[in-house]
């Protein structure tokens, strides 16, 4: 793959992390925290928006590491990261050293 085919694969899992951020923000604004929130998958397609259920503690543990996302089971992409959790509801997956890692850090929202 292409430097400029990992680079476009980093900005869609940044693009869905943003979006998962203001979820979580605008359920705090509201009033409405809960145990758990429902997220979209953080996959590097962005044609995916399948939606899954987190606890906000463990959103909160991906979300430590910025070269960490969240994914729907068999979504993650072999040649740019590795699943480093996994139950039967998401992984977790890290992004390899290199381009993929360094945009994951650049781009977190949290950083």
């Amino acid at each position: 793959m292409s430097e400029e085919q990992a680079r476009r694969v980093g900005l869609n899992e940044s693009i869905f992390r943003q979006v998962n951020e203001q979820i979580g923000s605008l359920n705090r604004g509201f009033g409405t925290e809960t145990p758990t929130m429902t997220v979209i998958c953080e996959r590097a397609d962005g044609d995916c928006a399948e939606r899954l259920e987190i606890t906000v503690t463990d959103y909160e543990k991906v979300r430590s590491d910025s070269r960490h996302f969240v994914v729907v089971p068999g979504h993650d992409l072999p040649e740019f990261e590795t699943i480093v959790d996994t139950n039967d509801r998401y992984d977790v997956v890290e992004k390899r050293e290199g381009a993929p890692a360094e945009l994951a850090e650049k781009t977190d929202p949290r950083s």
